[in-house]
């Protein structure tokens, strides 16, 4: 076992026995008396408290971020200094890395490496964004409208900032999807209230230490915590222009609902049952590797991580005995230990969630591995296989978030791809194959808003995320990313 030594700057932030708002580039104290404990998911023990927001915080948070859009003071900035401060703060974010991501390791148990590829991959993302800023275009429109003899029309439509932001993050990658939000609302010109879960919320309290650093104007980032009522409070707000949410899919309509009320636009980004289809030509080593760190990774509470294994006839049995063997020798450990591969689930809750989830599973299915909690502290569960014989069972319909994997035999392509799309979820998929042919026509009818092949699902600024029926509405990350917190105006000039 190796221990990783915190710096000391983590130290000192973790010291702190609560945590305050940031609201208008100022550390606030709620008006409630209400507090958030924040639970180690290795140790069990207490790491410090944050305020539990209430609808008084909400409301200045919100109307701190109104004052800031509409005094133009970020909005109206020439495109090339808001570029600026974005190229900057990703700066920051790679200055302190290592201690955002040793806070990040500490509140959400996840191994110290991937989250120190979290909060640079956080940096890279506000780095595309940045480059964005200067590049928001419309187009020039030929319409036919007639007008008096030598008018002409002169047409064109304009992309303008939707205004105030409510964007709400989940505990699993507290840093790296901010910045799927954060990065292209502020690019095009929106200000935000930030409300990250209230399970993982420190590191994105640190990060708020450094929209000042980096020269964000007051009001244009403004962080609130608290609990689901908090997020209600800011979700149902009519001073709020958009609402971008990642979370479950019952939480996902609950919002929609409430977004209605006040027109409100969203975009959400939910659920996730993943499919991997593994044919028969795969190569298999590879396909057993990645499949492992798919589902295994940060301890299955990946939202586009493969649940659903889906693999050919002929080599299901080959492909079990060697992901078996695959897994059965991972280190389970803190995620200090750089020497672990899976670390704790988040909380005591969602452990329990996860338990009574593979408890369900070993009525229905058979267990090919593991299935059970580790009797040690901390929030930990083991590496966990099932084998099924169809979709008929909870763990392939329902999302387990935890590192629970069911595999199913397929007979050819077209059994695989009704197996694949038989699901509520449709938000990322996997194809292995060295058939391009087979591939290709894999992408084509599978069902989802990602298509891997050969590939673990990763995220790039670049591609686009976002799924289709219960996996959300909208897509984050690249151009349509940034587009997303654009609203268009049309405008015709008549002259001559």
């Amino acid at each position: 076992m190796s221990i990783y030594k915190m710096s000391d700057d983590a130290k000192s932030f973790l010291k702190k026995p609560s945590h305050d708002l940031f609201i208008d580039n100022e550390w606030k104290p709620s008006t409630s008396d209400d507090s958030i404990a924040i639970v180690n998911p290795a140790s069990e023990g207490i790491i410090a408290t944050v305020c539990n927001g209430s609808i008084e915080d909400v409301d200045s948070a919100v109307v701190a971020a109104r004052n800031a859009f509409d005094d133009s003071a970020w909005r109206k900035m020439n495109p090339s200094e808001r570029a600026s401060i974005l190229y900057k703060f990703s700066d920051l974010l790679e200055e302190h890395c290592a201690t955002i991501a040793e806070i990040l390791t500490v509140e959400n148990g996840k191994l110290i490496n991937q989250s120190k590829s979290e909060v640079m991959s956080a940096a890279s993302t506000f780095r595309y964004y940045a480059g964005w800023a200067t590049k928001i275009e419309g187009e020039t429109i030929d319409i036919s409208l007639k007008q008096a003899p030598g008018k002409k029309n002169f047409a064109f439509t304009r992309r303008e900032p939707l205004g105030v932001v409510a964007a709400i993050v989940p505990w699993n990658f507290p840093i790296s999807i901010a910045s799927w939000k954060l990065a292209p609302l502020l690019a095009a010109g929106c200000t935000c209230v930030l409300k990250p879960s209230e399970v993982s919320p420190l590191s994105s309290l640190f990060m708020a230490q450094l929209f000042t650093l980096a020269g964000f104007p007051k009001g244009v980032i403004n962080v609130i915590t608290g609990d689901g009522n908090t997020g209600a409070a800011l979700t149902s707000h009519k001073g709020i222009d958009k609402i971008t949410f990642t979370g479950s899919s019952h939480v996902g309509k609950m919002i929609g609902k409430s977004a209605m009320e006040n027109l409100t636009d969203i975009s959400l980004e939910l659920g996730g049952k993943s499919p991997v289809l593994v044919f028969d030509d795969a190569d298999l080593k590879d396909a057993v590797k990645s499949i492992s760190m798919g589902i295994f990774r940060n301890g299955g509470q990946v939202c586009v991580a493969g649940s659903r294994a889906y693999v050919q006839e002929s080599i299901l049995e080959e492909f079990l005995e060697k992901i078996k063997a695959f897994i059965s020798t991972m280190n389970i450990s803190d995620g200090f230990d750089t020497s672990s591969e899976l670390g704790p689930l988040v909380s005591e809750s969602h452990l329990i969630r996860v338990c009574q989830y593979v408890e369900t599973g070993k009525k229905e299915l058979k267990v090919i591995h593991g299935g059970k909690r580790l009797e040690r502290k901390g929030y930990y569960f083991e590496p966990t296989i099932f084998l099924g014989k169809d979709n008929d069972s909870t763990l392939v319909s329902e999302e387990v978030f935890g590192p629970v994997l069911v595999v199913i035999p397929f007979k050819d392509k077209s059994d695989a791809i009704r197996l694949a799309n038989d699901s509520d979820f449709a938000l990322s998929s996997t194809v292995w194959t060295k058939d391009i042919d087979k591939a290709m026509e894999c992408i084509e009818s599978l069902n989802a808003g990602w298509v891997f092949v050969n590939s673990v699902a990763r995220s790039d600024p670049h591609f686009p995320i976002g799924g289709y029926k219960q996996s959300g509405v909208g897509k984050e990350l690249g151009k349509v990313g940034l587009y997303a917190y654009t609203k268009v105006k049309s405008v015709n000039i008549v002259y001559g």
